[in-house]
């Protein structure tokens, strides 16, 4: 598929209709997109204690912003192998330091020197575990820019019943203007 991917009808409705597509059609979109049961599963017994730790986090943040969906199980699992990898590979290089010298035996002198320097192999790895933690984190409004791309405006049922008592109001005849 290529381009960006779409964005879920409710997400089009929290943020306005950015794309003048239609309340009506918009909630047509809503009422046809697949509905997920609400509830993720408890911890799976593999995961290290770092691991547990994330999901015990996450899933209680999601469940409090009411995306905690069963399907989503495993992208969260997922997520939190990956947060224990990048700090792993972090307690690594802090240890071993962010390169590692190749060294040799110098022919002339018989000492060993350095002949190339190169990153750390748990560096990659610790940078491609973060863009999986935080790929998640974005997708799942666990981010502060997605936070605010996913809020929810509260319906505003003031400023609907001022306007039916306006509309429901007897009419009052106009004075005629006299000149």
């Amino acid at each position: 598929m290529r381009g960006r991917k779409p964005k879920p009808a409710a997400r089009h409705l929290a943020e306005g209709d950015p794309s003048h597509l239609g309340v009506r059609r918009l909630r047509e979109q809503l009422d046809a997109e697949p509905k997920a049961a609400r509830g993720l599963p408890s911890c799976p017994k593999h995961l290290g204690e770092r691991a547990r730790k994330a999901w015990k986090f996450w899933s209680e943040e999601l469940e409090a912003m009411n995306l905690d969906r069963r399907p989503d199980a495993q992208m969260l699992e997922g997520a939190c192998v990956s947060y224990e990898a990048a700090v792993k590979a972090y307690e690594t290089i802090e240890q071993q330091g962010s390169v590692i010298a190749k060294k040799a035996l110098d022919p002339e002198t018989k000492r060993i020197v350095v002949i190339d320097v190169k990153p750390h192999p748990a560096v990659a790895q610790r940078n491609a575990a973060w863009v999986l933690v935080r790929a998640f984190c974005s997708e799942f409004g666990l981010s502060p820019a997605s936070r605010t791309r996913l809020s929810i405006e509260k319906t505003d049922d003031y400023g609907q019943a001022e306007l039916l008592e306006i509309l429901t109001r007897p009419r009052v005849p106009k004075e005629s203007v006299v000149q």
